[in-house]
C-alpha cells in the first residue's frame, strides 16, 4: 500500500540526494536562447535526459534500491518485479545490476524496442505482456505474488518519489529565481517530487504539469476530486501514457497544493515539440519528455517574460519513429502541407497545377496522380501534392493561388494542435 503524504517531504528529499549523489548525474539546465525567442519567456532546460539510461527515473529506482538493501543489513539482496512502458524499467535494470539486485520487468507488447533491447543488456529478465501499463502491471504484481518478488512502482511509492524530487533541488540550485517549472505527467511522481522541493524552497514558484490530451490521467482525476481510472489512447509520448494516477501522488498533489496548472497538449503539438528540441537544441528527446516545450510554445500571457524550466526529462525515442515525428512536426509548423486538386484528365493539367504552385515559391516534393479512385466525374482525376512552405501564411498563399486559377482542391489536414487549461486543483 502506498504510504501517507507525510512519508514525502524536503527533508527526505534531501536524504534521498545524499543517498544517490554517488552515482545520480546531477544534469546541467541551460538557458536557451533559441527556445526563449519561440516561446516568449526565458527558457531554461533541465536535460535530465543525459542521465545513462536516459530518463530521469534512474532517481527514483537508486533511492528505492538502496533504502531496500539499507533494510536488509543481512542476508541475500531482495529480488524486484516492475511495470513499465520502459523508463523505469530500465533504471531498475541498470542500478539493480549495479548493486546486485534482481531485477524482473514486465512491459506492454508496444514498448518502444530501443528501451527493450537496452533493458536486457543491463541483465533484467524482460517479459512483454498486455496491450497496456495497467496489463503489464496486473502481471507483474501476480509475478510478486507467485515468486515472492519485492514490487516497485515506478510512481506510487514514496521512496521512488523522494528520488525524483531531487531533481527539483538541482533546478533551483541552477535557477534559484525561477517562476515556474514545466513537468511531464505521467503517474505524477515526478511531479508530486518536484512539486514537493520546488513549493518548500520556493512558494512562489509555479508548478505546472502538463499531459497528452490522449492520456488525461491526473486532469480527470482532479476534476473528479479522487484518481480516476481512464481510456488511454495511443499518444508519442508513451511514457505517460497510464491509465490512472498514482494515488500517494494524488493525494501529495491535492493536499499540498503542489500544482498551479495543469495542461493537455495534442499529438501534432509533442511532434513540433520534438522536432524544435532537435533543430535549435540539437537534442533528442522522446515524446514524454518533449511535452513541456509543446506547453510552453502556446505563449501563455502569465508566463511572458518569466524565468521558466522545462524538464526535459527523457531521451529514449525509438530512431525508427524520429523520421516519421520530423515529417509531422513539419506539417505541424506549417513547413510540410498536402493539397489534393481535382484536374481535368487532359494533357496540360497537371503542369498547368504544378506551374501554380511552382510560382509560390512551395517546393514539391512528391506527386501523386490517381485515377482509380479519383471523383466521380471520370473526365477528372484527384493529383496529391505534398510541398515544403515556409510557415502557415505561405500555406495560406499556396490554397489563395489554387483558387485564383480556378483549381478545385481539398487542403490537407492539420491546424497544428491547441492546448487545453484547467484550473488549479
Amino acid at each position: 500500500m502506498p504510504a501517507e503524504p507525510a512519508a514525502v517531504s524536503l527533508d527526505t528529499i534531501r536524504a534521498a540526494a545524499g543517498r544517490i549523489s554517488d552515482v545520480i548525474y546531477q544534469s546541467p539546465c541551460p538557458y536557451s536562447l533559441s527556445l526563449s525567442r519561440l516561446c516568449g519567456s526565458e527558457i531554461y532546460c533541465k536535460l535530465d535526459h543525459l542521465q545513462i539510461t536516459g530518463s530521469f527515473k534512474e532517481r527514483g529506482a537508486r533511492n528505492k534500491l538502496k533504502l531496500m538493501l539499507e533494510s536488509r543489513a543481512a542476508g541475500p539482496p531482495p529480488a524486484v518485479v516492475a511495470a513499465s512502458a520502459g523508463n523505469h524499467a530500465l533504471a531498475l535494470a541498470y542500478h539493480g545490476q549495479d548493486l546486485g539486485v534482481p531485477v524482473t520487468v514486465v512491459m506492454p507488447k508496444w514498448a518502444p524496442l530501443v528501451k527493450v533491447s537496452n533493458c536486457r543488456s543491463f541483465g533484467a529478465n524482460v517479459i512483454l505482456h498486455g496491450e497496456s501499463f495497467d496489463e503489464a502491471r496486473t502481471r507483474a504484481t501476480e509475478l510478486a505474488e507467485e515468486k515472492g518478488l519485492a514490487y516497485v512502482s515506478g510512481f506510487d511509492d514514496a521512496a521512488i518519489i523522494a528520488g525524483q524530487g531531487t531533481m527539483g533541488l538541482e533546478i533551483l540550485r541552477d535557477v534559484p529565481d525561477a517562476d515556474a517549472v514545466i513537468v511531464p505527467v505521467g503517474g505524477a511522481g515526478l511531479i508530486a517530487g518536484v512539486g514537493t522541493a520546488v513549493k518548500a524552497l520556493r512558494p512562489q514558484c509555479r508548478i505546472i504539469g502538463v499531459e497528452p490530451r490522449h492520456a488525461p490521467t491526473l486532469y480527470e482525476s482532479l476534476k473528479n476530486g479522487r484518481p480516476t481510472k481512464i481510456a488511454v489512447q495511443t499518444t508519442i509520448a508513451d511514457g505517460l501514457a497510464l491509465a490512472e494516477v498514482g494515488r500517494l501522488c494524488f493525494d501529495l498533489i491535492r493536499q499540498n497544493h503542489l500544482i498551479d496548472d495543469l495542461l493537455l497538449v495534442d499529438e501534432p503539438q509533442i511532434d513540433q515539440s520534438i522536432l524544435k528540441l532537435l533543430e535549435l537544441e540539437k537534442t533528442v528527446v522522446e515524446g514524454a519528455g518533449a511535452v513541456p516545450l509543446a506547453a510552453a510554445m502556446m505563449k501563455r500571457p502569465d508566463l511572458a517574460g518569466k524565468k521558466v524550466v522545462l524538464c526535459l526529462c527523457g531521451g529514449n525515442i525509438d530512431v525508427t519513429l524520429i523520421a516519421r515525428v520530423i515529417e509531422r512536426g513539419l506539417a505541424a509548423d506549417g513547413r510540410l502541407t498536402r493539397v489534393t486538386a481535382f484536374i481535368p484528365d487532359r494533357p496540360g493539367s497537371l503542369a498547368g497545377l504544378l506551374s501554380t504552385l511552382a510560382a509560390t515559391g512551395a517546393s514539391i516534393k512528391e506527386v501523386f496522380h490517381d485515377r482509380n479512385f479519383g471523383p466521380a466525374d471520370v473526365t477528372r482525376v484527384a493529383v496529391s501534392v505534398v510541398m515544403e512552405t515556409r510557415d502557415f501564411a505561405h500555406v495560406k498563399e499556396v490554397h489563395e493561388a489554387l483558387k485564383s486559377a480556378g483549381i478545385d482542391f481539398s487542403p490537407g489536414d492539420g491546424d497544428g494542435g491547441r492546448v487545453t487549461s484547467s484550473p488549479p486543483a
